[in-house]
């Protein structure tokens, strides 16, 4: 069960990466929350629909037209109160993977886990956060990873994932450092979520403990509970899913 008690009531919430694991618990966790009377679920591989408190709309990370419509919709009848991006790739089935080694980085690889796992979340920042609410607690949220951590990085492989997310830190820190004046209780985070049982983590599960593999709404649920408890002195850091603070 989820509480956003530290936000207003009548929350308009976005929801981006709706089709993925986590962004349907993101979903199912906020319709049953009563603080939240409308939700915006955008992905690439949704059509156009309205069910219960959830608009369904397309949205495509790389693609900043539908960005934009995307935020005008978002904001059509109220300010937003709360943007998660559940967005991200590891694996693709067009030769995107992660690199055991340096040996083995393509620059085209590189360049499109990129694309998708940073510049696509900070072009929603550039559109979305002009359509937060101004005069109440606000916040912006991107999954990022743990392996995007520099100083945790012990282990290596997985470049182009790890220096995606690492840039999506610094783009997300950036934001909320410039937003500080111009939007004083807005919040910006990045958030880790944990080894979620998703498509993307479905071909290394297999090296993670049953404890330590977590179901979708759990980790939803959990991030929403981090994401309530929030305040202005947080903007541009860095937590897991149990609330703690990862060094960038």
């Amino acid at each position: 069960m989820t509480n956003l008690d530290t936000f207003s009531t009548e929350l308009n919430v976005v929801v981006i990466g709706s089709s993925g694991g986590i962004g349907k618990g993101f979903i199912e966790a906020f319709e049953n929350d009563s603080r939240v009377s409308s939700i915006y679920a955008f992905s690439r591989n949704k059509k156009n629909s309205t069910e219960k408190k959830v608009v369904h709309s397309f949205l495509d990370l790389e693609d900043e037209a539908s960005i934009q419509e995307a935020a005008q919709l978002a904001s059509s009848k109220k300010s937003i109160d709360l943007i998660v991006v559940a967005t991200g790739v590891l694996h693709r089935g067009d030769g995107i993977k992660p690199e055991k080694s340096i040996k083995q980085i393509d620059p085209k690889v590189m360049i499109d886990v990129i694309k998708v796992n940073a510049i696509g979340p900070i072009l929603i920042a550039k559109h979305f956060l002009p359509k937060l609410s101004k005069n109440r607690k606000t916040v912006f949220a991107a999954l990022s990873a743990r392996v995007g951590s520099i100083s945790d990085n012990r282990m290596g492989g997985w470049s182009s994932y790890r220096s995606s997310k690492a840039a999506l830190n610094m783009l997300l820190r950036t934001a909320s450092i410039e937003l500080k004046f111009s939007s004083p209780k807005t919040i910006i985070v990045s958030l880790h979520p944990g080894t979620v049982d998703t498509r993307l983590s479905e071909p290394f599960k297999k090296n993670v403990t049953k404890k330590a593999l977590f179901k979708a709404d759990y980790s939803a649920v959990k991030l929403i509970n981090v994401i309530n408890n929030l305040d202005i002195n947080d903007t541009g850091k860095f937590f897991a899913w149990d609330g703690n603070s990862i060094e960038y």
